[in-house]
């Protein structure tokens, strides 16, 4: 893995995520995330998201209000009673996940998110998404 600087909120360097224990997801990104309720993935995805996003994300998910308070990621999907239109939210936000993650948020030309393609892997990727899932405000 290569390891590169990002900026954020100051300067940030992206700690490496060991994901040698996670089944490997091969080339093509994955439209969904395939490591949901995976223990393994759920550790891996705790350690990386300590390491790499609490500092703006807040420790447990829990924002201190420098960026989205992602524990509320999903509270869309958590009150649809039709299965497949709760499926197909879930899907969404998986989409939107991994869009914010790999190409970064930026507004006004300012960088509020860095970009992460070419820094996490997309298992990476999805193992910190696995650990949100379990921090999630209004459980599916």
């Amino acid at each position: 893995m290569v390891t590169v600087q990002a900026w954020a909120h100051g300067n940030v360097t992206p700690q490496a995520v060991d994901t040698t224990s996670l089944p490997q997801l091969g080339e093509g990104w994955r439209p969904e995330n395939p490591y949901r309720g995976n223990e393994a993935a759920i550790k891996v995805g705790t350690s990386a998201f300590n390491q790499n996003c609490a500092r703006c994300h807040g420790l447990e998910a829990i924002s201190g209000g420098i960026a989205p308070d992602l524990r509320r990621l999903d509270n869309d999907c958590a009150s649809l009673k039709d299965e497949a239109k709760k499926a197909a939210c879930v899907k969404e936000n998986d989409d939107y996940f991994l869009t914010t993650i790999r190409h970064g948020r930026s507004r006004n030309g300012a960088v509020y998110m860095p970009p992460f393609e070419g820094v996490f892997t997309q298992e990476a990727m999805w193992a910190i998404k696995a650990y949100l899932e379990t921090r999630r405000e209004k459980p599916l």
